[in-house]
């Protein structure tokens, strides 16, 4: 970056539990979207990985936010102002005036005019001047075919939006499922459902409340889920240990420990992953034969950090009967094709301005 650049570009994948920023074909900031905010004045304090420490445990003066719930923004204000932190964090170097900005902002499927405005109006007052959105199973399908090839796969057999055949991509984030078929470089059909990580976490909590009568945060919620989460009750020999739960009697305040093992967890996400499988028979029910037949040769990519649930796509492959491959790098797979969407501006019309 020159001292006098005067565009800089960004790919944004402004995500419910994270936010990943690539420019300049680097991932520049990888944060949770989390803003801490002090209450007098409503300035911004800390965000992302340093607001997360502060998540759960802040005292009167701050209020810790998460602006995005369901993929939607919640609190336009702190999401606004989280958008300007993580920006700065991105640009190093010293600039004598900020530059004007172009930014590719990932988005779900499922959004409406609204949602899309407010994601667009935040982006241009947090200083962006050019501001494309592109939808998240979009990007994520571009991310694998990126990968693929990275991985030295034959270019004809890489994963390309704008041929004429069909994929299907799933992606499991942090506040919704997407799940879209892609051909010729548009969605052609798509369901969007708010079931999704942040749905796995309190469920996790309910149920520990429920069965162990622990109290247990959302944090630590979350913690279980990556220590221990399955979606399959038999994992064989790749099962993980049990995770040790710290926490308060619901009753009495006293402390506990509770060994949480992987059965547990797949037992009480049972619903959750059921209420997934019914949305992606449901897409398949909407696509085209032709585009059917593309899906069934190719199988169905799972992405997102939904996608990291132990046996996952064992259980999908077995209950739909198509096969499931998970993406090399599923957190990043809808932030690396933001970025490549970025530098194709011009040429990908399914960007929307």
């Amino acid at each position: 970056m020159g001292f006098f650049s005067f565009t800089q570009e960004l790919a944004m994948d402004l995500g419910t539990a994270n936010t990943i920023i690539i420019s300049d074909d680097e991932i520049v900031v990888n944060e949770p979207s989390i803003v801490a905010l002090d209450r007098n004045t409503n300035k911004m304090v800390k965000v992302g990985e340093e607001a997360k420490l502060m998540y759960e445990k802040t005292n009167d003066n701050y209020r810790v936010i998460r602006p995005l719930r369901d993929g939607v923004i919640a609190d336009f204000n702190a999401c606004e102002q989280m958008m300007r932190g993580l920006i700065k964090n991105a640009q190093k170097g010293s600039h004598l005036f900020s530059p004007s900005l172009r930014m590719v902002i990932g988005v779900p499927s499922g959004s409406t005019e609204v949602e899309l405005r407010a994601v667009r109006d935040s982006a241009e007052h947090a200083g962006g001047r050019d501001v494309y959105l592109i939808f998240e199973p979009m990007a994520a399908a571009i991310g694998i075919g990126q990968e693929q090839q990275e991985a030295g796969m034959d270019p004809k057999d890489c994963l390309n939006v704008e041929a004429p055949e069909g994929n299907m991509i799933v992606d499991i984030g942090g506040g919704t499922t997407e799940i879209a078929v892609i051909s010729l470089g548009g969605i052609v059909s798509n369901n969007s459902i708010k079931m999704a990580g942040d749905d796995f976490n309190s469920e996790i909590q309910e149920y520990m409340a429920r069965q162990h009568n622990v109290k247990v945060s959302e944090r630590m919620a979350e913690r279980i889920k990556i220590h221990v989460g399955s979606a399959l009750t038999d994992l064989g020999e790749q099962g993980p240990k049990d995770y040790v739960v710290h926490g308060p009697n619901r009753i009495t305040a006293l402390p506990m420990e509770v060994p949480v093992c992987y059965q547990e967890i797949a037992h009480c996400l049972e619903k959750d992953i059921t209420k997934i499988e019914t949305a992606v028979l449901s897409a398949l029910e909407n696509t085209p034969p032709e585009l059917y037949a593309d899906i069934v040769r190719n199988g169905i990519y799972l992405t997102g950090g939904g996608a990291l649930l132990r046996g996952l796509d064992k259980r999908l492959t077995d209950k739909i009967d198509i096969p499931f491959h998970v993406a090399k790098d599923p957190l990043l797979c809808v932030a690396k094709g933001t970025g490549v969407a970025l530098k194709n501006v011009n040429h990908y019309s399914f960007l929307m301005r």
